[in-house]
């Protein structure tokens, strides 16, 4: 048997050497040159591939080509994972042959959800649990504090991917969970567990396995300090689908977040709440997010974010006070750090007021991230009403985005927008002019605005 070849790879430029070294020559980078191991050459000498190399030029036998409209379009036969939120963050259900990479930071929650979700599983699939880094009883605990059945779950302590893929083999699971892949090691590499070449090749391995089995493949992975994946970013390009599982220590929800599916919508959102009994669903996320004072207070607004295919209502605070310092501080938790101070520049130039010997910090209460832009004018409300010390209206909704000359441009999903909040018991809405719905909505009053010092007048009321 051919004896397979390793070479030594910088993970951040690409270049290669015969041996090991700490720095990267190519790039100056430290720590960046690992082991890969490639596949060894297989004599052609002879063999009817070599001659056929010898008659075209390449080597190979040929693959199936066909049209794309040939192809015949057959609905993807998923099932529940038993959890709504879940499902939804997924695109409807597990697909058979999918593999997802499920991270988090510590104690965000990962075991908890995949163990309730394969313990109901197992009673009507068969389900394997693979854990390296717990022992069987530590599992069997958690499954008895959390009241999960658990008569059919089949557990497995390994951290060897050849054995798991042998036993995978044996018992033919439905649903498989690998907690985790930075502790998966093959004995075809040489370097430690969780190093980059181990975690891509233990990856690829247990993705072809699930590509020809069909088995839903659960991968937990771990994040570093920044809230990255941790390992090559080639894995996050093998599975199907990335979420990440987001949550402080000190709240007691986490929002499960999907960056990356094949099939379904990217960025969806799923709320759970933490409980003594695991991780519970939260139905009706907009009522936790909106967990007001009785006594409104300046600097405060409600906007409407749009994640994935559902309309979420968050709350908005600013706090603007006089700087002690020569270099005003800016924070932003929640928002983009450098859209804040666009938009700060925006306000002095279109809105007149000028806050720049001022310190800014916003927040979006309960931990949710905002990313997109129609959260501009709620962050820019919520800015005067804490600089003029105004206290704007509580039943009022704000959403919209700003540009740099001042215009508020419409968002998407208006119509969605407003009605979510009329359930909410809002009674005003300050939109963007083209978000205005064509029929009115009962019980809402729609402001429309189409420059910034529109939505300023407010304050003047």
């Amino acid at each position: 048997m051919a004896k397979a070849k390793t070479a030594f790879v910088c993970n951040d430029c690409g270049a290669d050497y015969g041996k090991w070294q700490g720095q990267c020559s190519e790039c100056g980078q430290w720590n960046t040159v690992t082991e890969i191991r490639l596949s060894a050459a297989k004599p052609k000498a002879g063999s009817r591939d070599g001659h056929r190399q010898a008659r075209t030029g390449f080597a190979g036998t040929r693959a199936d080509v066909r049209l794309l409209k040939d192809i015949d379009l057959v609905e993807l036969a998923r099932f529940s994972s038993g959890l709504a939120e879940f499902d939804r963050v997924l695109g409807g259900g597990f697909v058979p042959g999918s593999a997802i990479l499920i991270g988090g930071h510590p104690g965000a929650g990962k075991s908890t959800l995949l163990l309730q979700v394969l313990c109901k599983l197992s009673a009507h699939r068969p389900a394997l649990y693979v854990t390296g880094e717990e022992s069987p009883q530590q599992i069997a605990m958690r499954a008895e504090r959390l009241g999960l059945p658990t008569h059919a779950l089949k557990l497995m302590a390994e951290t060897d991917v050849d054995s798991v893929l042998a036993s995978a083999d044996e018992h033919k699971p439905a649903i498989m969970v690998v907690d985790s892949i930075q502790v998966m090691h093959s004995a075809d590499i040489t370097s430690a567990p969780g190093s980059v070449s181990q975690v891509r090749e233990c990856a690829a391995q247990l993705t072809r396995f699930a590509k020809q089995s069909g088995v839903v493949l659960l991968l937990v992975g771990h994040v570093t300090k920044e809230g990255s994946l941790a390992g090559p970013k080639v894995l996050e390009h093998m599975i199907d689908c990335s979420i990440l599982l987001e949550g402080d220590e000190d709240s007691r929800y986490r929002i499960l977040r999907g960056s990356k599916n094949r099939f379904g919508a990217v960025n969806e959102l799923g709320i759970f709440a933490m409980t003594d009994r695991g991780l519970r669903e939260v139905r009706n996320p907009s009522a936790i997010f909106l967990d007001r004072a009785e006594e409104s207070a300046p600097g405060t607004t409600v906007m409407v974010v749009w994640e994935g295919t559902r309309p979420l209502l968050v709350e908005i605070q600013a706090l603007v006070d006089d700087s002690p310092l020569g270099n005003p501080r800016r924070l932003a938790v929640g928002f983009e750090h450098n859209r804040l101070a666009m938009l700060l520049a925006v306000l002095h130039r279109h809105g007149g007021l000028q806050v720049g010997d001022q310190d800014v910090f916003a927040n979006v209460v309960g931990g949710v991230r905002v990313t997109e832009t129609s959260a501009d004018l709620a962050l820019l409300m919520a800015i005067v009403s804490s600089f003029r010390n105004r206290v704007l209206p509580k039943d009022l909704v704000v959403f919209g985005e700003v540009g740099l000359s001042g215009e508020i441009r419409p968002v998407p999903s208006g119509q969605e927008r407003l009605s979510e909040a009329a359930k909410h018991g809002f009674r005003r809405a300050l939109v963007p002019r083209a978000n205005v719905p064509k029929s009115p909505i009962p019980g809402l009053e729609v402001v429309s605005v189409s420059r910034l010092t529109d939505a300023l007048r407010l304050f003047d009321e």
